[in-house]
C-alpha cells in the first residue's frame, strides 16, 4: 500500500495519510501524493467534497518528517512554490479534516487549511516547532490567530503546548468533537452535507470569511456584497428559492 489511501464514499473522497509507523509524518512523498489526489478530485465532477484523515488512531499527522526537515535550507524553503496548505484551502470543493490522535506542527497546519475540522475525543493539537528551534512554516502562526485569536496563537506557538480535543473545541480550533468510534462516519456525513450545497454560494461564503479576515470591515462588507451579487445571478439561486417555495429539496448544478 502507498503513503496515501483513497476511498470513494458516494460523492465524498476520503484521503488517508498512510504512514502509521511514523505517526503519519509528512514527507515529500506524502505531499506529492496529496497534491496529485487534490488535482484529480478538483477535476472529477463526481467528487463533491473530501475528507482528509490519518491511518490508525494514534495520529492524524504528528508533524513533518524531521529527518527530511533537518536537511531543508533557507533558500530551498523560500524558493518552494507548491504550498500544500494553499492548495487545500483554495480547492473549489469543501475539505473536512478528521483528526484522531496527534495533529502537531505540519499536521495541525494541514488541518487548519481544511474547510472544517472534526476532532475525535482523543485528538491532540499543537505547534511545538519552537522546541526544535524553528517556527510553524505552513500557515500555523497566521491561521491560528484567525481561527482562535492572537492570545491563543501566541501561547501555542511560543510555548509549544499540546492541547486536547476539549480545549481545541473551546477555542475554535476544532469545529466539532465526537467519540473516537464515530469520527470518520461523522466527518464523511459532514462532507456529504457540505457537498450538497450550491457550489458557487459555498465558495463565495468561504472566501468572504477567509479573505475578509485580511480586510478592513468596510472592505470586507464591499467584498461580501460583490459575492452576494454573483450568487444572485446563478441558476442555483433560482433553483434554491424555487425549491424552498415548493417545499422540496433543491437540485443544485453549480451554475
Amino acid at each position: 500500500m502507498g503513503v496515501l489511501l483513497t476511498e470513494r464514499r458516494d460523492e465524498v473522497l476520503v484521503l488517508t495519510i498512510n504512514r502509521p509507523e511514523v505517526r503519519n509524518a509528512l514527507n515529500g512523498e506524502v505531499r506529492e501524493a496529496l497534491w496529485a489526489a487534490l488535482d484529480e478530485a478538483e477535476a472529477d465532477a463526481g467528487v463533491k467534497a473530501l475528507v482528509i484523515t490519518g491511518a490508525g488512531d494514534k495520529a492524524f499527522v504528528a508533524g513533518a518528517d524531521i529527518r527530511e526537515l533537518k536537511e531543508r535550507t533557507p533558500v530551498g524553503h523560500l524558493a518552494a512554490t507548491r504550498r500544500l496548505d494553499l492548495k487545500i484551502e483554495g480547492l473549489s470543493k469543501p475539505v473536512v479534516a478528521a483528526v484522531s490522535g496527534y495533529a502537531l506542527g505540519g499536521g495541525c497546519e494541514l488541518a487548519m487549511a481544511c474547510t472544517l475540522r472534526v476532532a475525535s475525543e482523543n485528538a491532540r493539537f499543537g505547534q511545538p516547532e519552537i522546541s526544535l528551534g524553528i517556527i510553524p512554516g505552513m500557515g500555523g502562526t497566521q491561521r491560528l490567530s484567525r481561527l482562535c485569536g492572537v492570545g491563543h496563537a501566541l501561547r501555542l506557538c511560543l510555548t509549544g503546548d499540546i492541547i486536547d480535543a476539549d480545549e481545541a473545541f473551546r477555542i475554535g480550533l476544532a469545529n466539532y468533537k465526537v467519540p473516537a468510534g464515530e469520527l470518520l462516519a461523522f466527518a464523511v456525513e459532514l462532507a456529504r452535507n457540505l457537498g450538497k450545497r450550491a457550489p458557487v454560494a459555498l465558495r463565495a461564503a468561504r472566501d468572504a470569511v477567509l479573505r475578509g479576515a485580511d480586510m478592513s470591515l468596510r472592505e470586507g462588507l464591499d467584498y461580501e456584497a460583490r459575492l452576494f451579487a454573483i450568487c444572485l445571478g446563478t441558476e442555483d439561486k433560482a433553483e434554491g428559492m424555487a425549491a424552498f417555495l415548493e417545499k422540496r429539496e433543491p437540485r443544485f448544478t453549480g451554475r
